[in-house]
């Protein structure tokens, strides 16, 4: 399947080959930025040479500032508006985005590092990879606490999650009402961003969260540029570890709700809590250095509470007794209570980092039984198994490195 989502050629804007997995061909056709680095690690299990060019690939759309898009689109400029139409998604230039996402990307180098050892591709990776987090700091950090701000909903990644509507204006009731309102709530945010320039952007306060999944995903990429700059002798191994520390700190300091025993996304510059249960409110979990009396209650109190996430096939989006929950895709819009691969593979992996091994492993086990009811598809009902979205969906691939882990103990 990863193999048949493959799109090769020639750029018409600058002449360069790319070669990637897109994440569905019938829906999304383009090179998506976190998905690539997902496809990165889904395809070592399938031929290492190609998990490389996954990631060559997406590095061929670094600008010299160090900005890397949220999509590019190579070839496709006719798309162009029909992207910003259908994904409500911001162009800065015919051929990709204005918008960023997470940097999944230093987890997946580390990745295809530790499986193969190729120290000439950790040292080709690392440049791109740096500036990228030294733009992320410099200009998506306007108070400098070490939490870096998204802009808008789709830069990280979660497009409609409830823990966005306020700041959106979207309500709950009625479903059929969430789409539309999020689409005219994006042109507000368009109108807003097109004449600023991007390092004016986050000071405008239109739409700005400090999200917690997004952080989590930062500073445990700081971590993973420490060990690949170390591993190859390059600079600044220390000042990533000092920065992956200072977030950690941040989120424990500025999100870490002690009373609720969870972590809050915090909303415009004044940096309101946004209390709405969702599974980012656990996504600290994947880092090795979390307290481990924070990370205890984060899973014994959320993650295995069958009233919010541990439902037959978890871990849903949104907690089950959220007013917003949605497991059922009733709004057509995403991240409103569905299952998907990618969060259970961030979170297995955060498991065994605290030694929840046997948690972890019920989770893989479910991951994988929810696809062989559902089959590979976008996101899931975390009741029934049920598919839903794109069908043949690259990051859902992930389910070969949780059963790789598995088999090897």
């Amino acid at each position: 399947m990863l193999r048949s989502n493959r799109q090769s050629g020639i750029s018409d804007w600058d002449g360069m080959r790319y070669d990637f997995v897109c994440p569905s061909p019938t829906h999304y056709p383009f090179q998506w930025f976190w998905d690539s680095a997902f496809h990165a690690i889904a395809l070592l299990h399938v031929d290492p040479e190609l998990s490389k060019q996954e990631l060559r690939c997406l590095m061929q759309g670094a600008q010299p500032d160090g900005f890397i898009a949220h999509m590019l689109l190579w070839e496709r400029e006719a798309h162009a508006h029909w992207v910003e139409r259908e994904y409500s998604i911001r162009l800065g230039h015919p051929y990709y985005t204005a918008t960023i996402q997470p940097p999944v990307v230093a987890r997946a180098v580390e990745r295809i590092f530790e499986a193969t050892g190729d120290t000439a591709f950790v040292r080709e990776m690392l440049p791109p990879m740096v500036r990228f987090f030294d733009w992320l700091a410099r200009v998506r950090d306007p108070d400098n606490d070490g939490l870096v701000a998204v802009i808008q909903p789709d830069e990280s990644g979660l497009d409609a999650s409830p823990k966005y509507d306020k700041a959106m204006g979207i309500p709950y009731e009625p479903p059929a009402d969430t789409l539309p309102t999020l689409r005219r709530s994006m042109k507000r945010l368009f109108d807003a961003y097109r004449d600023a320039a991007p390092e004016a952007q986050p000071l405008l306060d239109v739409f700005l969260f400090e999200d917690v999944m997004m952080n989590s995903i930062y500073a445990d990429g700081l971590r993973a540029l420490a060990k690949l700059s170390r591993a190859v002798g390059a600079p600044d191994a220390d000042r990533f570890e000092r920065e992956s520390k200072r977030t950690q700190g941040a989120l424990m300091s500025k999100c870490w709700d002690e009373e609720a025993g969870v972590f809050w996304d915090l909303s415009g510059k004044a940096e309101e809590p946004a209390k709405v249960l969702t599974f980012t409110s656990l996504f600290p979990l994947i880092l090795p250095d979390l307290d481990a009396r924070v990370a205890k209650r984060v899973v014994h109190e959320h993650l295995l509470n069958e009233r919010e996430f541990w439902l037959p096939y978890p871990v849903p989006s949104v907690a089950a007794n959220e007013v917003s929950f949605d497991p059922a895709w009733q709004t057509k819009t995403t991240w409103r209570g569905p299952t998907w691969v990618n969060v259970n593979w961030y979170l297995y992996w955060g498991l065994r980092a605290h030694g929840f091994d046997d948690i972890a492993s019920e989770l893989a086990r479910r991951t994988v039984a929810m696809q062989a009811r559902g089959g590979i598809r976008e996101f899931y009902d975390p009741f029934t198994a049920e598919g839903y979205g794109a069908t043949d969906f690259g990051w859902s691939c992930l389910s070969l490195d949780l059963i790789a882990a598995e088999t090897a103990g």
